[in-house]
């Protein structure tokens, strides 16, 4: 009750604290002070890590890779000789730790959107008395959606232009195989629109079931059960004739001290035969996909979709719940 009610009476301030839209989301980001900051906190950390991998952490890995290559044993002594910031890992490993962040953001933003955004200001009572004295249940719901979602997608839209950043800079120092083309496939629009459906979820979920735990569970469940069909498991991103996954193609030369580009000569570790094929780095990078645009933006379509569904039928379901009146102390 505490963002509806004046602090030095203790009366309702309803009419005081939401005059109009502008009062309403200061009211909304009042109360979810908490919230907006630990959003703030995560997007500032992950873009912080995606810089350092940008930077300092592809310099240290690209001199390790000019040394060794990308030939067996050579990439592993790469990867195992690499850390980052004192702690053990490769480039590669730590390449995919903002995009697992991101995973868990989409289930956190349901989460937060069932339980504190939505529910408990159901089951406290705070959202019925805002309906009985100045708000209407429809102006609420906007306000309740609208913030977040500057937030989610501002923060997301972020995040996802510094990765795409890394990827086209330094995606050659990345471990051919199933990273690389789950994470091309799977961060783009499509990201953002993961996020947004969490949050159109979480609400809905919250205004069905009206209690916070039930509520945080069925957002959570069904959220981590949309972003595990990410990652290029959609159906239509498989051929129609077959049950593999697209590849991506890659580019991968040696380079000599010519500064020509040949072919791998596959010497391992052997700095005798590195020096005579002369053989001073290696270069290699993942194509673009034509396949990328089509199934990124068909899969933002259905996300989309869904969302604006669920954004619909959340406002039917408040439709129907009608609160009991409340009177002023």
């Amino acid at each position: 009750m505490t963002a509806l009610l004046d602090k030095d009476t203790g009366r309702p301030a309803a009419r005081r604290s939401l005059p109009g839209a502008d009062g309403l989301v200061w009211t909304v980001l009042r109360l979810h002070r908490t919230a907006m900051w630990v959003w703030t906190a995560y997007v500032a950390v992950t873009a912080g890590l995606l810089l350092w991998l940008w930077g300092p952490g592809a310099s240290a890995a690209q001199k390790a890779f000019d040394v060794f290559g990308y030939s067996g044993a050579q990439e592993n002594a790469y990867l195992d000789g690499f850390s980052f910031l004192g702690f053990g890992g490769s480039f590669d490993s730590r390449f995919y730790g903002p995009s697992s962040l991101i995973g868990i953001a989409s289930c956190a933003i349901a989460v937060f959107a069932a339980g504190p955004l939505i529910a408990r200001e159901l089951e406290r009572g705070t959202a019925g008395l805002a309906w009985t004295q100045s708000v209407s249940p429809a102006r609420w719901l906007t306000a309740k959606l609208a913030v977040p979602a500057v937030f989610v997608a501002v923060g997301t839209g972020l995040l996802v232009v510094l990765y795409w950043l890394v990827w086209n800079a330094h995606n050659h120092l990345l471990v051919a195989g199933i990273g690389p083309r789950s994470f091309a496939f799977s961060l783009g629009p499509a990201t953002v629109a993961s996020a947004l459906f969490g949050l159109a979820v979480g609400v809905l979920a919250a205004l069905v079931l009206r209690r916070t735990l039930p509520a945080l569970a069925a957002a959570g469940v069904v959220q981590f059960l949309a972003g595990a069909m990410r990652g290029n498991n959609w159906p239509f991103q498989h051929s129609p004739f077959s049950r593999l996954q697209p590849e991506l193609p890659v580019y991968s030369k040696a380079i000599t001290s010519t500064g020509a580009k040949v072919s791998d000569p596959g010497c391992y570790l052997s700095q005798k035969c590195l020096d005579r094929h002369h053989i001073t780095g290696f270069t290699r990078s993942y194509l673009p996909s034509p396949d990328y645009w089509p199934r990124q933006l068909a899969e933002t379509g259905i996300l989309l979709g869904l969302t604006a569904l669920a954004v619909a039928a959340a406002f039917l379901v408040l439709r129907r719940y009608q609160p009991k009146k409340e009177t002023a102390a």
